[in-house]
């Protein structure tokens, strides 16, 4: 088993200057309690509203798809590096997965997901046309 005097005399070090910092911070900050020091600074703007505004939903489905097609820009791009060494069966397992993600792409696309603008005029059956 190596020695660990190194690993514990780095987290003592590192324990040394956080406590420096958070010390040195204490002593020589500023000390006032005034009623605009908590109040948000909006580059002298005055602020209105209040900062939890609800967002839509859809802001966060963007960004889930976003993070999706990152991830896949990311395996293609490995899967690009290493095309010589996966060959053909690398081919076809990289085919599968980008089908796979072109598949959730259409499911989303057909649910209304990627729709942005208003509703709109969708066509409607009539109860009539059965």
């Amino acid at each position: 088993m190596e020695p660990v005097w190194p690993f514990a005399l780095y987290c003592a070090a590192v324990i040394a200057v956080v406590g420096a910092m958070i010390g040195l911070s204490a002593l020589l900050g500023q000390r006032h309690s005034e009623t605009s020091t908590g109040e948000p600074y909006e580059s002298g703007i005055l602020s209105t509203g209040s900062a939890r505004v609800r967002l839509s939903v859809k802001f966060y489905l963007v960004a889930v798809c976003f993070v999706i097609f990152d991830v896949e820009a990311v395996f293609l791009f490995a899967w690009a590096i290493a095309l010589d060494d996966v060959g053909w069966t690398g081919f076809v397992e990289i085919l599968i997965f980008v089908g796979v993600l072109i598949a959730a792409l259409v499911y989303l696309w057909r649910l209304g997901a990627l729709d942005w603008g208003p509703l709109g005029r969708r066509p409607t059956r009539s109860p009539e046309a059965g």
